[in-house]
């Protein structure tokens, strides 16, 4: 069934106006001391800090390849996949790094 287009229950049929006091004037806008220069020379100087250091932990690295080497490192070949499929899909892990 299709509503009829037309006052329905409800709705406000009164509609006349009332008269209001002008609104007061705005006071202006002081002006606010600005940080951005020091704000971006701070990111600056953050991102030359991260640019100049590799994006991964070398240390990490070096003790994985080492334990792969030695064959200590455990291979879970169903963490390999849950972790490859989480990687692909953006997902987060439920298992500890």
């Amino acid at each position: 069934m299709v509503d009829s287009i037309g006052t329905k229950a409800g709705a406000v049929t009164d509609r006349r106006t009332v008269p209001v006091d002008p609104a007061s004037r705005v006071a202006a806008v002081r002006p606010v001391a600005s940080d951005a220069p020091a704000v971006r020379s701070a990111a600056a100087e953050i991102a030359a800090e991260q640019a100049a250091r590799p994006p991964v932990d070398a240390e990490r690295v070096s003790r994985i390849r080492k334990a792969i080497h030695d064959n200590k490192f455990p291979l879970s070949p169903s963490t390999i996949a849950d972790r490859l499929l989480a990687f692909k899909l953006d997902w987060k892990s439920r298992e500890p790094s």
